[in-house]
């Protein structure tokens, strides 16, 4: 894949990934591009298909990724996600550097692709904290809840991997964070 090195974001749901992003994209909107994953899941109210994620069926899924389109996927409650080839190709046609938002799984299938990223961890300051953020929000079940902070503890145990992250933010202060994710990326 042609153009500048792409960023891959990792992290917890609720680490804070997509509100980093929505920053950094906003602020930098024509230098960076948000590659956009496919889902099987339902849409979120408020979540647009094609903008948030690609919405597809399951079928519709296993043909693409069967025929070699994504570079990874994964399953999470029962959905699947993942990153196509050609929503990375379509950022980097817009001359854009491509940022992935993905989970450890996907983290470690890239590591045996080609696209050579660089890895950015976003963890919570705390599993507690993790948990009072996802409350928050409001759109969890406590069975939802309960495997997204398992999740998340697998997550923070496989993130601390030497080598597989260029990058750790703590995210416990949104605006050092942002500054932290800034640093590296201006570079």
């Amino acid at each position: 894949m042609q153009g500048p090195r792409p960023v891959v974001l990792s992290g917890p749901s609720g680490a804070g990934k997509s509100t980093l992003l929505k920053k950094l994209l906003k602020d930098y909107e024509n230098i960076f591009g948000f590659s956009v994953s496919h889902t099987t899941r339902q849409p979120r109210p408020g979540e647009v298909n094609g903008k948030d994620y690609h919405f597809v069926t399951r079928e519709e899924m296993q043909k693409e990724i069967d025929a070699g389109e994504f570079i990874e996927h994964a399953e999470f409650s029962g959905n699947m996600y993942g990153t196509s080839k050609g929503a990375v190709q379509a950022v980097q046609a817009q001359n854009q550097i491509c940022v992935l938002d993905i989970d450890i799984q996907g983290v470690k299938n890239i590591k045996k692709t080609d696209l050579n990223p660089i890895y950015i961890s976003v963890q919570p300051p705390s599993l507690d904290i993790l948990e009072k953020r996802l409350r928050d929000r409001k759109t969890e079940t406590e069975e939802s809840l309960s495997k997204r902070l398992t999740a998340a503890r697998v997550d923070l145990e496989l993130s601390k991997e030497p080598g597989l992250f260029d990058l750790v933010i703590i995210n416990d202060d949104l605006e050092k964070a942002y500054s932290e994710l800034k640093e590296v990326l201006l570079e």
